[in-house]
């Protein structure tokens, strides 16, 4: 990672025009961050080594409750130091604002956001009358508009500064409506192949929830909520501007096709006489965050997460991305993935469309769980992505434990010539990793719907967790152990269920 006036001075030179837009993260890391950060790094190194997906199952959980200290991906009980009366305020039990506050105030606890926004406010030159100060309290980040002069001394002008990145724009993963169905996709009469193929219909009927009470949040184009497999299934919405900013009321839409087909695909109905989604008896918190093929910015998404999380999800999908054809990744997206999983979130990533040694961000950050996409014959989609990743310097790993290589993505899920919803009430079946994504988002759903993960299992452990039973339990593609085509296989949710219930979760 480039020290902070590189950052810095790349960005002036990179860019075009007079201004700039950054977002700036601030804060060193707490102890527990740290402690937690360098557990996950470990488990990871392990988890290279590891020629079977079952090695990474979680540890059996003891009947006092707590589980051994070496599993849940050798995250310890009370990684974060902190009480339970804390820890649900985290989850957003009490009232999401004392969440944001202690998300603020554990950057440092001399620095106040307030402190952080005059400082600002004092560098931040009008643009029109008045310059932009977005904060994203998830990521402790902000977003400013600043001149290049500015932006020069910014590094001075505000301290605890330990990021500055370009506010980019990620877009939809490409994909292509599917033009000839093969025959033996055709036959699902039922429901559409994946739903079968990852064991969902066989754990509808095995365990009786379809993801009854689980809300799945989803970042994405939007969404068409009267489509009729849809209807009354999104429970909360908001839109974001290109500076994160929320768009004042707004009302469900779909500014793609994409949003509306994701979203089918966690939680559509069979009103075509077919299944189309893995729960669907999940609720839905959909943000949009991509105006169509014109895609949508990092302040969007960070934007976006944070209203997730206040809307008390279960897990996050994201079909989007950027290109990244380094083997080093922007870490703009890793404190907010770090704080979504100290409060029990999985945040589950589309690893990219433009096939194998290439990925995109956010799917190739540390802490995602990312997903390649497969065909109804469990073979590799050529346009999946997948690679190793390296990590040569970082802000949340110990010097000591660097350079960190880790493979991407973590598991496979259905992508090829997916069935499901689009607007207008109509149906397209669909290539991409953006597919295979919300498989693994509903899947998430199942397991919590039918384990006692979510009643039993502290939140700051609870994501790895279910993390683990689902890359432990996948179906082995591949080269043994985790490789870039398929992770460490395709998901089986039916096994991941009996797996946890085996392992008293």
């Amino acid at each position: 990672m480039l020290k902070i006036q590189e950052q810095i001075d790349r960005i002036i030179d990179i860019g075009e025009g007079a201004r700039r837009q950054v977002i700036v993260r601030f804060g060193a890391r707490d102890k527990q961050e740290r402690q937690l950060a360098r557990l996950a790094a470990s488990a990871i190194s392990q988890r290279n080594m590891s020629i079977s997906a079952r090695d990474v199952l979680p540890a059996r959980k003891k009947k006092s409750g707590k589980s051994s200290t070496r599993g849940d991906s050798g995250i310890p009980p009370d990684t974060l130091g902190v009480s339970v009366s804390l820890e649900k305020k985290m989850l957003g039990l009490t009232n999401m604002k004392e969440l944001r506050e202690f998300a603020w105030a554990r950057m440092d606890p001399a620095l106040s956001r307030e402190l952080i926004v005059k400082a600002a406010g004092e560098v931040v030159r009008p643009k029109k009358e008045k310059g932009t100060v977005q904060s994203f309290w998830t990521s402790k980040s902000m977003l400013l508009d600043m001149s290049k002069d500015d932006l020069a001394k910014l590094h001075k002008a505000i301290p605890d500064i330990q990021a500055v990145y370009p506010n980019r724009t990620l877009r939809i993963p490409r994909l292509v409506a599917t033009k000839s169905i093969p025959i033996p996709i055709r036959e699902n009469r039922i429901s559409s192949w994946g739903l079968q193929k990852i064991g969902a219909l066989a754990t509808w009927g095995a365990y009786g929830s379809r993801g009854k009470a689980i809300r799945v949040g989803v970042l994405d184009t939007g969404v068409d909520d009267k489509h009729p497999d849809l209807r009354e299934k999104v429970v909360a919405w908001a839109e974001f501007d290109e500076e994160g900013k929320r768009v004042p009321n707004s009302r469900p839409h779909d500014s793609d096709q994409h949003g509306t087909h994701c979203c089918g695909v966690i939680a559509g109905g069979n009103q075509s006489g077919q299944w189309i989604g893995v729960a669907p008896d999940a609720e839905l918190a959909v943000a949009l965050v991509l105006n169509g093929d014109q895609g949508g910015t990092d302040a969007q998404i960070l934007a976006g997460i944070d209203w997730l999380v206040e809307q008390n999800v279960h897990v996050i999908s994201m079909s989007l991305g950027g290109l990244t054809m380094d083997p080093e990744t922007p870490s703009t997206y890793t404190e907010a993935i770090l704080t979504c999983l100290r409060a029990g979130i999985p945040v589950v990533t589309a690893i990219g469309n433009e096939g194998s040694q290439t990925t995109s961000s956010p799917g190739n950050d540390l802490f995602a769980f990312s997903v390649g996409a497969t065909d109804y014959s469990d073979r590799a989609a050529g346009f999946s992505g997948g690679r190793t990743q390296i990590l040569l310097s970082s802000p949340f790993i110990p010097e000591e434990d660097l350079p960190l290589p880790y493979s991407k993505p973590e598991v496979s899920a259905p992508g090829v010539a997916v069935q499901s919803s689009v607007p207008g009430g109509k149906y397209e079946a669909f290539n991409g990793t953006s597919m295979a994504t919300p498989h693994v988002a509903g899947a998430i759903a199942l397991l919590l719907s039918n384990t006692s993960l979510l009643k039993d299992t502290l939140p700051n452990k609870r994501g790895f967790v279910i993390q683990d039973l689902l890359t432990g339990s996948v179906e082995e593609l591949g080269e043994s152990g985790q490789n870039h085509r398929f992770g460490f296989g395709r998901i089986d949710v039916l096994r991941a269920i009996g797996f946890a219930r085996e392992l008293g979760y």
